[in-house]
């Protein structure tokens, strides 16, 4: 935890997961300003609109952020790798696709390279090819997922062990509980999604944000399975219509289109169910709260810690018990 932290140059180790095109410089300075490392997420934004949102960032927060590039669902990658040279970004997250490529000429500028997988094999040739930080997510995440369908708890311990550099647990985490368990499992920090979005400083439609509040432990809902591209999002009329349309028989170019960022961008900004989806993890189930992001990240470093010692308390007693 501590060398992770180092490595990121952060005070707690909590990294905000890309959002794609719903990614906004509030929510990502918010993350940093509190001690995580606040991400921009992509998508499939051009450079120009990433470009005014590292901007934008930038005059927000003093303290670093990350990017994140989706590299087979961003059209522009190469571009975006610029956009990191040009500004200066600290730190890069690579997924959706071979990293391999793109982190040795990240590291000639200095930057610290994370890549998200979902797979001991690709955590594997992750490292191989340099990455710094492996980010393991389980099938409880938001949004785009992987087919191979493996829980966090069981990722993140067989992960952990078959690679040296830092791991990051993603994936149905949220709070105090969630964070110490991941560190015992192995990794070194966590990574947010689903969280913070039901935070205050969040621009997201206040719908999205009580939807969350209000889910039961079974409110999502996996989309696209029929044609192999995963989505995991909250139970909701439009998302009703993708999946009536799957059962019915429909090709991956139709789900493509029914599931595009601007039907994600009417759920989540425009709060409009009927006509767009809502991105979401297993993890809403637990949310209960809307808390700044400091009251949030603060919270789950003092939670984590009362927890780790009330295990370590608890297996002083069963020893002396003995």
């Amino acid at each position: 935890m501590k060398y992770l932290c180092e490595l990121l140059s952060i005070k707690h180790p909590i990294i905000q997961g890309g959002m794609g095109n719903i990614s906004n410089a509030v929510l990502t300075a918010a993350v940093s300003d509190a001690g995580g490392l606040g991400t921009i997420g992509c998508g499939t934004m051009t450079p120009e609109q990433v470009e005014h949102i590292i901007l934008e960032t930038k005059a927000k927060t003093s303290n670093g952020f990350a990017l994140n590039i989706p590299i087979n669902v961003s059209p522009y990658t190469e571009d975006l790798i610029q956009l990191v040279v040009k500004h200066h970004i600290p730190v890069v997250s690579l997924s959706a696709g071979n990293p391999a490529p793109f982190i040795p000429a990240l590291h000639e500028h200095g930057v610290k390279v994370m890549v998200v997988v979902a797979s001991v094999k690709h955590a594997q040739k992750a490292e191989e090819a340099g990455a710094d930080i492996i980010v393991a997510e389980g099938f409880e995440a938001a949004g785009i997922n992987s087919n191979l369908e493996l829980t966090t708890f069981t990722l993140i311990p067989q992960v952990s062990r078959h690679v040296k550099v830092p791991v990051v647990a993603a994936g149905g985490i949220g709070d105090g509980w969630g964070l110490a368990a991941a560190l015992l499992l192995g990794a070194s920090g966590v990574q947010l999604g689903t969280r913070l979005i039901a935070t205050q400083e969040a621009p997201f439609h206040d719908a999205y944000k009580e939807r969350i509040v209000n889910a039961t432990d079974h409110e999502t809902t996996i989309l696209g399975r029929s044609v192999g591209q995963v989505r995991r999002v909250l139970k909701g009329g439009y998302a009703s219509d993708i999946l009536e349309s799957e059962h019915g028989g429909i090709s991956l170019e139709k789900y493509k289109e029914m599931t595009s960022e601007k039907y994600h961008i009417n759920g989540a900004i425009q709060g409009d169910e009927a006509n767009g989806f809502m991105n979401s993890g297993q993890v809403a189930g637990l949310i209960e709260t809307i808390p700044t992001v400091k009251n949030l990240l603060d919270g789950m470093m003092n939670e984590a810690e009362e927890q780790l010692q009330a295990t370590l308390d608890q297996f002083s007693l069963t020893n002396i018990a003995q």
